[in-house]
């Protein structure tokens, strides 16, 4: 009885395991109506779906458009735009294979990343009187503000604190 169950559950673990293996197209394929079509490399989106008797057909992604990796899209992505009203300019122009990459402007940094891209940036903080710039800013983190000790000042502008004259 006892192998038995196991002659099942090897049998059941086999069958499930035969399926798996034997439905799944290659790493650089998609499954199309029972098939499987070779995807179309970056700059690239498929214009029409592999058949019995040809390949997958492949178009340039149109300007203005990218896709970064193989892919089954029939349509290529919008490139970013770096919107100034959000800090951002073009640190690299968009292509057919890779997308717009922003940076911040000047005495702007990034708030929010995405890949190797800024999509939102802040101005750096001004520090007030009576502190100083402990560490300026850079495209990447704020502007850090100390306050000044006693028997010192700042106007907010100096990167340490200057003794008050006598």
């Amino acid at each position: 009885m006892f192998s038995l169950k196991i002659i099942v559950l090897f049998t059941v673990i086999l069958s499930l395991h035969y399926d798996f293996c034997w439905c799944r197209c290659a790493d650089a394929e998609y499954e199309m109506d029972g098939r499987c079509c070779p995807m179309c490399g970056p700059g690239y989106h498929v214009y029409r779906h592999c058949t019995e008797d040809s390949s997958t057909t492949c178009a340039p992604c149109p300007e203005f458009t990218y896709i970064d990796e193989p892919s089954s899209y029939t349509k290529c992505f919008d490139c970013t735009v770096c919107d100034e009203s959000r800090g951002l300019r073009v640190n690299k122009a968009c292509t057919r294979w890779s997308d717009t990459v922003c940076e911040p402007l000047e005495q702007f940094y990034c708030t929010e990343r995405y890949k190797d891209s800024c999509r939102n940036a802040a101005k750096h903080s001004e520090c007030s009187a009576g502190q100083y710039i402990k560490q300026a800013g850079t495209p990447s983190t704020d502007t850090v503000c100390a306050d000044c000790e006693a028997d010192t000042y700042s106007n907010g502008s100096f990167s340490s604190c200057l003794p008050h004259t006598q």
